[in-house]
């Protein structure tokens, strides 16, 4: 199906250069129409379709679309808006900080789908580190499914200048036992955000993180 014209597009390369409440609101009509509409669209099929799977996700689109509004209070960029859409699929939505979610997002500077956790506190960390140690063979099994090696090719995050030692050894066999965070994601084009097959893009990759997530969140339950 599709979602975006090459409106979308001109919207945000415009809102780049113009990044002001002034050229927004002259512009207000076709964000509405040719952005913040069809993405809701998109962001509420692209649920449905995952919650079968995954019947835990939340289903209020509201929750789980970015404002586009950025927060500026203590930023130094002080640009109003942000040059993209985005969205993530979580349990609780946008504030969601402990599911490892799937995350999207179009704009002028990128296109991008992925998931995973990017935000770890310290007994996060602590568990997931220590699933990887004990079940390394199912962990580096999940990162070789052909279509997560298809889509995202490795796991990325910061890691850790210094580790326990029980895990400094192991960490030549699986070095991504350093990792304070563990997330993956693809860049995609323009055209193939404009196609007709976008939803059936996100779906590929979203369901390409299932197997990935389920052990993180085993991890941490």
């Amino acid at each position: 199906m599709k979602y975006f014209n090459k409106e979308f597009f001109t919207f945000f390369d415009g809102l780049k250069k113009n990044n002001n409440k002034e050229w927004f609101d002259k512009n207000r009509s076709i964000y509405e129409q040719e952005v913040k509409l069809p993405f809701r669209q998109l962001v509420e099929d692209i649920t449905a379709k995952m919650t079968k799977d995954l019947p835990e996700l939340n289903q209020n689109i509201s929750k789980a679309i970015f404002r586009i509004n950025r927060d500026i209070r203590f930023a130094k960029d002080k640009s109003p808006y942000k040059t993209n859409v985005g969205a993530i699929l979580s349990r609780t939505g946008t504030k969601d900080q402990i599911y490892p979610g799937f995350y999207m997002h179009f704009g002028a500077e990128d296109c991008i789908m992925g998931g995973g956790k990017y935000f770890c506190d310290k007994e996060e960390l602590k568990k997931i580190r220590q699933e990887i140690y004990y079940n390394n063979k199912d962990f580096a099994r999940l990162l070789q499914i052909k279509s997560f090696k298809e889509h995202y090719k490795n796991l990325q995050g910061d890691k850790s200048k210094v580790l326990d030692p029980e895990y400094k050894s192991f960490a030549q066999e699986q070095p991504l036992i350093a990792n304070k965070q563990f997330w993956y994601y693809a860049n995609v084009s323009r055209k193939e955000i404009m196609g007709d097959k976008v939803d059936t893009l996100v779906l590929q990759h979203f369901k390409a993180g299932i197997p990935l997530n389920r052990f993180l969140m085993e991890a941490i339950s």
